[in-house]
């Protein structure tokens, strides 16, 4: 069981399905499961015990799976993984962060360093209104607003929005903070981004945005898919997404412009944050025999194989993909058979720096000025301090405090609360004993793995 982000899933009749199939004398069945309702789904399936051999969840600090690996739910990956030498290649750090209780329960969903979160700004309105690529959050400020007010498509109707609001807080927060996430490391200790300044002042920021129009309305109560529609109908100037989810986005404006173009912006006010080098994490339930363990690692290691990777991301040659000057370009019919990262990639990985610079059907131009990014982007990326750090207080109340914040984060932006009563409860989780607990066992934790 996976998630896909491509518009369809791929059908159990799908050549590429098929193609694995018989490269690795598999039988594969998969659950694809929509973004939209992915962290349910997981959840519904953990709780009912009735697992599939192997399953993907999305986060490493889900607390149900965290409980249920501590209680011995799944195999520990450990004794066999040193036999499949493609998995192997995956950088240690990885391995390591994704333990559990000192143990590989977890195969890693690998994914790049740089490139999985990013803010895509429409280049071509930016020429259009003669306006250069924003290196600030005040020079991003009077882009979305001139993209509200200057009509960049061009058909006489105040129509378009600065920002779709597609995860804002992956990207404009931690720019607020410097940061990379919850957790920052100051002056050798984790510091919790929900007290410190830099939340506020993306509060206040955000509110003002809000208030004047520049992002949509109803963001609060938006889907994914919604958000994402603003940016594939040609109506937000700025989205956020992988790198190569910026391609898809842009692909139907592009029909009938194009010069549509959605840029990944290197950083904000300096900032840019590194991946975990994965998304989400693989693990076989201990109801499956130990031959079958070894038969699905055996599985996944080919997919982490130049040619078993080759085949997930571009499908079949001369059907899904065709070179052109040792460039491969997508066909009509990969997007139709839904063959992508987002789609077969979601499973079978191999560790690629670039991997999120292409995406099928995308121009070599593209492709080449998106590597350059990632290079730019590796060089000041924050890493996430708090990777594969546990807080038991956390895994018991962590929801519901997160609940509370991102409840009164989205009040405040729109308005309903004033920014006083952030302040207010920023001032009750300084005092609150069971908050506290939580940042003293993450900064615990991360001593404990620090010496």
């Amino acid at each position: 069981m996976t998630e896909f982000h491509t518009t369809e899933p791929p059908s159990q009749e799908n050549p590429v399905l098929k193609e694995f199939e018989k490269r690795t004398n598999t039988k594969l069945n998969i659950i694809w499961v929509s973004p939209n309702n992915w962290t349910e789904k997981q959840n519904v399936v953990l709780a009912s015990g009735d697992m599939p051999d192997l399953m993907k969840v999305a986060d490493l600090r889900n607390p149900l799976m965290q409980q249920m690996a501590r209680q011995g739910a799944f195999w520990d990956l450990a004794p066999f993984i040193k036999d499949y030498p493609h998995l192997m290649e995956y950088p240690k750090s990885v391995w390591d962060s994704t333990k559990i209780n000192g143990k590989n329960y977890a195969l890693p969903s690998v994914r790049p360093l740089e490139g999985s979160s990013v803010m895509g700004i429409r280049k071509d309105w930016l020429d259009k209104l003669n306006l250069k690529v924003p290196t600030t959050t005040d020079e991003l400020y009077g882009v979305m607003k001139a993209f509200v007010t200057k009509d960049p498509d061009g058909n006489g109707k105040n129509d378009t929005v600065g920002y779709n609001m597609r995860d804002p807080g992956l990207f404009l927060e931690n720019v607020f903070n410097k940061s990379n996430g919850k957790w920052k490391l100051q002056d050798g200790k984790l510091a919790d981004t929900t007290l410190e300044p830099g939340t506020r002042d993306y509060l206040v920021w955000m509110n003002k945005a809000y208030t004047e129009g520049l992002i949509p309305k109803d963001f609060a109560v938006m889907k994914t898919t919604q958000a994402e529609e603003l940016a594939t109908s040609g109506k937000s100037g700025l989205t956020t997404d992988g790198m190569l989810g910026l391609w898809r986005q842009i692909e139907n404006p592009r029909k009938s412009d194009p010069k549509a173009d959605y840029m990944a912006l290197t950083s904000l006010n300096g900032v840019t944050t590194q991946s975990a080098g994965f998304l989400g994490v693989y693990l076989i339930p201990k109801k499956v025999p130990e031959a079958k363990v070894k038969k699905i690692l055996e599985l996944m290691d080919y997919g982490a194989t130049e040619e078993g990777f080759s085949l997930a991301i571009y499908g079949i040659k001369g059907v899904h993909y065709n070179e052109v000057d040792g460039f491969k370009v997508g066909t009509k019919q990969a997007d139709t058979d839904s063959i992508s990262v987002s789609s077969f990639g979601k499973i079978f990985e191999r560790y690629e720096k670039y991997l999120y610079a292409y995406a099928p059907g995308m121009t070599k131009e593209v492709f080449e000025r998106n590597k350059v990014i990632l290079d730019e982007k590796a060089k000041i990326s924050i890493p996430d301090p708090s990777i594969g750090l546990i807080s038991e207080t956390d895994i018991r109340v962590g929801a519901e405090y997160k609940k509370k914040t991102d409840d009164l984060k989205v009040k405040v932006i729109m308005g309903q609360e004033p920014i006083g009563s952030w302040d207010n409860y920023v001032k009750k989780l300084k005092e609150d004993t069971e908050y506290q607990k939580i940042i003293a066992e993450m900064n615990k934790a991360y001593q404990e793995r620090a010496k």
